[in-house]
This record gives C-alpha cells, structure tokens and sequence, in this order.
C-alpha cells in the first residue's frame, strides 16, 4: 500500500472516530433550538466556552507532546503512566480548587442561578481530562478502530439523553402520559438547557469506564525527567491552545456582551453550520498528526508533505462550494427555527477561515518537527490579537458579521506568516501557484452563489460540476497513481 493511500485510509478511520460522533452532535443543534429559545441556547455556547478554555489549561499541550515523544521513547510504560499520573494529579488540583473555591467561580462563570451546572463542569472536564492519554495511546499505536467505537459509544449516550431530556419527556408530559414518578417530580426543577450538559458527562464517563483496561496493560513508572522534556516540549502548545480558544470563543463572549444573549444565541446556532469544514480538517488533523510524526526519517517525507496539503486544498475547497451552494436547505434542514436565521450571513467567511485554519494546521507540521513549537505559540497570539481587535473595534459598529471577518483575518494571517517561517527553517516545497487558483474559484464560485445566484441550485450546481472536472482534469495522474492497485 502507497503512503499516501495509508494516509488516507487512516484519516478516514479516524475522520469516521471524530467526526460521525460530532455530526451527530451536530444534528441535535435541530433539536436544541426547537427546544430552546435564542437566550438559552446562548447559556448552552457559554458553557462551552469556558469548558474549551479550561480543557487547553488542564491538559496543556501534552497530547502532541505524547506524539512526539512515543515514537522517541523505548519505555512506553513510562510514557503513557507518566502522562496518565500527571494528568491525575492536575485534575486532583482542579478538583479540590473548585470545589474550595465553589461560590467564587459560580460568580465567575455566572452560574449563581444554577448550581448543578458548575458540578457538571467540574464532572465533565475532570473525566474528559483523565480519559485524554488513553485516547492519545489508542492514535499513536495504530489503533484507530478501537477509538472510533469508544468515540461512537460516547455520541450514542449523549444522543439519547439529549433526546429523553429535550424532546420526549416533555412531549410525554404535555401530553399527560404516564411516567416514573422520579422523572415527574424532578424534571420541571432542572432548566432543560442542563440536560445538554447531563448527557455529556454521562457519555464522558461511559468512555472512561471503557479505556480502563488499556490502562490496566502499563506498569505505573512515574520519570519526573520525561515529563520535565514533555513540559518543555508541550507549554508552548498550550500558550497557542490559549490563543485558539481566543480566537473561537471570544467573539461569542464579547457579542454576549456587547449585543444581548439573542444575538449571541443565533450567531452561535448560525456558526455551528461551519462544523462541516471544522469536522473535516479534524478528521485530516487525528489522521495526519501520528502519522507526519510516523514519516518524519523517510526519505521522501517532504514531497509526502506538499501532497497531502494540495490534496487538503482540494477538498476543503470542494467542502467549502458545496456549504455555501446549499446553505439555505441545510439551514431548513438543522435550524428550522427562523429566529436563528439572520445570522446565516456570517456562514461563507466563517468557513473561509476554517478552510485557512485547515491550512495552517498543515503547516504547522515544520515547528513541531523541529521541536520549535514555541513558533506555534507566536502565531496563536498573534491570531489571538488581531480577533481581539477586530472584534473590540468592529462589534458595535457593523454587528454580529465582524466576529466572523475577525475569525477570517485570524486565521489567513497565521497561515500566510506560518508559511514563510517555515521555509526558513523546514522548507517544504508546496506548490503554491496550483493551490491559489483552487482557493480563487472556490471562493468566486461561493460568491457567486450566495449573492448573485442564491436559491438557484441549477446554476449553483452546474459550477460545483465545472469545478469539479477542473479539479480532475489537473489531478487525474497523480490520482492514479495514488490508487492503482
């Protein structure tokens, strides 16, 4: 088998483990704004932003530095106990903080009203935390099927509660059917919003409970020097995990602010339609990681590199077109409250800029080869910065659509400076010329589309084709090459 179909056949496993499990997340958002108005879907995106900001402190960059050092290490007991107790420890800490300081971050998080929600983030971050070495051993040993059914088994439970809290149990009582006097009495006290978060922490702890025995399989052999070079290696990450989490979650917080909870609540709803290309550069990045890492000492591994990014241009520009043609049925489709739907504007850029972001995680690939991850870190908070600003300036001024140009500025710029960088210290010879015309269609064709020919799926389509068959056309022998028997 070619490296280059292995690759890929590893990102699809993978992209199967990530991203079916958050496309079904994602088809919930269809039941979470039925359920819930603008204002507390609001409350359910600000949950998440503080979770994706602790989730970066707790687990500090040590997922790519397991990565790196597995296939450095001969002992891998010592590195995977040595992760795993760290990753105890740090939980043990922020457990006992939490709860010593209780009162505090309810006014912290504005949790005053509702308690039970900090428990469950406490619950939910502790779990999701402890279960991250597991996870990350199963990536690096080619073990790609075993997480994909524990990933699905996780979506499965949060599927069902979501759906007994949010949809069926209330439509049972409305309906005055019989019901266990235990949901009767206790239902109507929890706000249904919290049903969100119940079913994450029961789907974490059922994941927990099944990667278990793989921890049974190591002797616990703590090396305080191994976790020192991962620390080193990994706090750098962290910083630039900071800086992403910035740039995905501050404009939801600052229009929060600024606009009210509604406008927070239909730009958030509005924003999760980019999951698609979010969940296809996830898919590339669990696949593309373990094995950049993998490919590092072969000979060819540079040239592996620039294919595979031109082949991620490819189809995320293929992602992209296709989103923006049909955007108007997939908002029908997954948000079929029309309150959510003056935010769609903001769809195409949004997209735009996980497409960039895509790009950079590619090109991220030089840092972390030549362990200079604190590059990584510059370019975050330099994306981090210019989302502060554009969104502090812009906000007030031009509404809800400015979050979604400061994401794309974010992200394009860390990708264009990452690019130059990188040819000074691991020059890879991407071929630049080819990959810009794809960008240019696609985001011709996407502006065509959503603004001249909105509606007209016969034309749309008809340049998803013509598009297509340029793509094939300029590819068709490498293509071949790559999947000959």
């Amino acid at each position: 088998m070619s490296t280059l179909k292995r690759f890929f056949k590893d990102t699809i496993i993978y992209g199967i483990a990530a991203v079916l499990p958050r496309v079904i997340n994602f088809l919930l958002v269809r039941v979470h704004t039925d359920a819930l108005p603008p204002d507390s879907f609001s409350e359910n995106t600000y949950f998440y932003i503080w979770a994706a900001l602790f989730s970066v402190l707790l687990t500090f960059g040590l997922e790519t530095a397991f990565f790196r050092f597995y296939n450095k290490e001969e002992k891998k007991d010592t590195l995977v106990s040595t992760a795993f107790v760290t990753m105890l420890f740090v939980v043990a800490i922020f457990f006992v903080s939490l709860t010593i300081f209780f009162d505090s971050f309810l006014g912290l998080f504005d949790f005053e009203s509702n308690p039970l929600r900090l428990k469950l983030f406490i619950g939910i971050l502790a779990l999701d935390t402890i279960a991250m070495v597991p996870f990350a051993y199963l990536r690096a040993s080619n073990r790609p099927i075993k997480y994909a059914v524990i990933k699905l088994i996780n979506v499965a439970v949060i599927v069902i509660v979501t759906l007994l809290g949010l949809k069926y149990i209330p439509a049972f009582l409305e309906q005055g059917k019989s019901l266990p006097e235990i949901i009767t009495a206790n239902y109507a006290k929890t706000p249904k919003v919290n049903y969100i978060f119940i079913a994450n922490i029961l789907g974490s702890a059922l994941s927990f409970l099944l990667l278990i025995p793989i921890l049974t399989k190591f002797k616990l052999n703590f090396d305080f020097k191994l976790l020192k070079k991962m620390l080193q290696y990994s706090w750098p990450i962290a910083v630039a995990g900071i800086a992403y989490v910035i740039n995905e979650n501050l404009d939801k917080y600052l229009i929060k602010q600024e606009l009210g909870d509604f406008e927070m609540g239909i730009y958030a709803a509005c924003y999760k339609l980019a999951i698609f290309m979010n969940l296809y550069i996830m898919a590339f990045r669990l696949g593309a990681e373990p094995f950049f890492f993998n490919h590092a000492d072969k000979k060819n591994a540079k040239e592996t590199y620039a294919k595979i990014m031109n082949y991620f241009v490819i189809i995320g520009a293929l992602f992209f077109v296709g989103i923006v043609v049909y955007i108007d049925i997939l908002k029908e489709l997954f948000i079929k409250n029309s309150e959510y739907w003056d935010a769609i504007i903001i769809v195409p850029i949004v997209l735009l800029a996980y497409l960039f972001l895509g790009i950079y995680h590619n090109l991220a690939i030089w840092y972390k080869l030549t362990d200079k991850t604190r590059y990584g870190m510059y370019f975050s908070i330099f994306g981090a910065i210019i989302t502060v600003v554009i969104n502090v300036w812009l906000i007030e001024k031009i509404g809800i659509i400015a979050s979604a140009w400061a994401t794309l500025a974010a992200y394009s710029s860390m990708a264009i400076i990452s690019y130059f960088y990188g040819k000074k210290h691991y020059p890879i010879k991407y071929n630049l010329q080819k990959m810009g015309i794809y960008l240019i269609v696609s985001v011709v064709i996407s502006y065509l589309s959503f603004i001249q020919f909105r509606g007209n799926y016969w034309i749309s389509t008809l340049f998803i084709l013509i598009f297509s068959g340029i793509i094939y056309w300029n590819e068709k022998t490498e293509l071949k090459t790559i999947f000959k028997k």
